[in-house]
């Protein structure tokens, strides 16, 4: 029976360059990426190797499966594994990166923005319109819309933050860095507004104040989770 364990990823959007670095660092160990996991990735136990990592985001239709696999792997590039439009690929050390110049980079990173946008700014935008209900609604209607909008926030926050990292990451790359910086500070603008709305605003019960509650903590957890899960593996690889 093949030996196997799971390890987190730091999300893509967020630690692209860290997961394929902390990727090789496990093959460099004998273990190996085999696929994609809920915020993660599965390792197979094998040989010690060197390999290099790569994803590139794109929507494939089936009929276009066979060319585009076999263009990277013309190119060095071994498929590991797909999840949605993310395609994994691996590599010997030295051979030519799947992207060698910003503006291949820039596509990259379109071709995400694009499938982001599509399902992000629906989202948000019904997510408003069910909390704007709520707060004009009365009595059954407007508990049912408070579920409603928790449901959909839950949903909308990190999707919207994955979304302003994409821009940040595309951004970061055509040489905006400024703009890349400010961007993705706009959730902890969103959490500060949100404390002050929950320290000074009356109305502890009303539905701006649950919104509010929600912001601070779907900005304060992944912050959070995000620092334990980086000081654990620093004192991982200090150890090793």
């Amino acid at each position: 029976m093949k030996q196997t364990k799971y390890i987190m990823s730091g999300g893509l959007a967020f630690a692209e360059e860290k997961d394929m670095e902390k990727l090789r660092r496990f093959s460099l160990k004998g273990w190996h990426v085999n696929d994609f996991k809920f915020m993660g990735y599965t390792l197979e136990k094998g040989e010690s190797l060197d390999y290099i990592y790569s994803v590139d985001y794109r929507s494939l239709k089936e009929e276009e499966e066979e060319e585009y696999f076999d263009f990277f792997s013309a190119a060095g590039w071994t498929h590991v594994a797909s999840e949605g439009n993310i395609h994994l690929f691996r590599a010997a050390p030295g051979t030519k990166p799947i992207y060698s110049d910003r503006d291949t980079t820039v596509e990259k990173y379109e071709n995400l923005n694009g499938l982001t946008k599509a399902l992000v700014i629906p989202l948000i935008v019904v997510t408003v319109l069910v909390w704007l209900g709520t707060m004009i609604s009365a009595g059954s209607l407007k508990s049912v819309l408070q579920v409603v909008a928790v449901i959909l926030t839950i949903i909308a926050i990190p999707a919207a933050w994955t979304a302003i990292a994409t821009y940040s990451n595309k951004w970061k790359v055509e040489g905006k860095k400024g703009l890349a910086k400010g961007v993705r500070m706009i959730p902890f603008v969103l959490f500060a507004i949100a404390v002050m709305v929950v320290a000074f605003v009356d109305g502890s019960r009303s539905a701006i104040h649950l919104l509010a509650y929600m912001v601070i903590g779907a900005v304060a957890l992944p912050s959070v989770i995000w620092g334990i899960m980086s000081l654990y593996h620093k004192m991982k690889r200090s150890r090793t």
